[in-house]
């Protein structure tokens, strides 16, 4: 992916453990497949996400795990366990998935439904924001959602992501067509912004 001044960064081939003031974000381990199969196979999850079905197959979450290593190996994605620094309990995932010809990442996200509305998510999404400028060295960090699900929006909006626009049934999901909203922050728009400096 391209660095400041154009030129290629290299070096993170593995998940880091990035640090919060109230959540470690590290990388995840078979240990945590059975909360993953509980927590993902909520249907108040999958509801707000494309790519976790329901039911939730058994076996998926280790599998799922199984791949982390060798994405962030290729730096094609950085996928990230939520966990809460208090006891260490796995809430969730945050990942940022790269597209290394244009500098730019895609992040998304779940959290275990009892852990919704306490403000994890935002916290978690500035942490992988700053992550994508500082260490990956990318021009563009995006992230998208659903009209019907505005409190992912909020989410984007208080990480700094700025809206730019819905796309008309852009997304298939189980038959039905998504409009679909994306927000997004570019390096210089970020450098500009006190948000990074609280995303430590």
């Amino acid at each position: 992916m391209q660095g400041e001044g154009g030129g290629e960064r290299e070096g993170v081939t593995a998940v880091p453990t990035l640090e919060t003031a109230r959540l470690y974000l590290r990388p995840f381990t078979l240990a945590d497949a059975p909360l993953v199969q509980e927590m993902a196979g909520d249907v108040r999850v999958s509801a707000t996400t494309l790519n976790i079905p329901h039911p939730y197959p058994e076996g998926l979450a280790r599998e799922w795990i199984g791949t982390h290593a060798a994405s962030a190996a290729e730096g094609r994605v950085y996928v990230f366990a939520i966990e809460r620094k208090a006891d260490r309990a796995l809430l969730g995932a945050i990942a940022t998935t790269i597209t290394r010809q244009h500098a730019r990442a895609e992040i998304g996200y779940w959290l275990g439904f009892s852990h919704w509305n306490q403000g994890y998510t935002t916290e978690a999404a500035r942490r992988v924001v700053a992550f994508g400028f500082e260490e990956l060295g990318l021009n563009r960090i995006q992230a998208t959602y659903w009209p019907r699900n505005p409190a992912s929006g909020r989410v984007m909006e208080k990480a700094g992501l700025i809206y730019e626009g819905t796309l008309r049934g852009y997304l298939l999901r189980k038959g039905s067509f998504e409009d679909t909203a994306i927000h997004a922050l570019l390096r210089a728009d970020w450098e500009k912004l006190s948000v990074h400096a609280d995303s430590r």
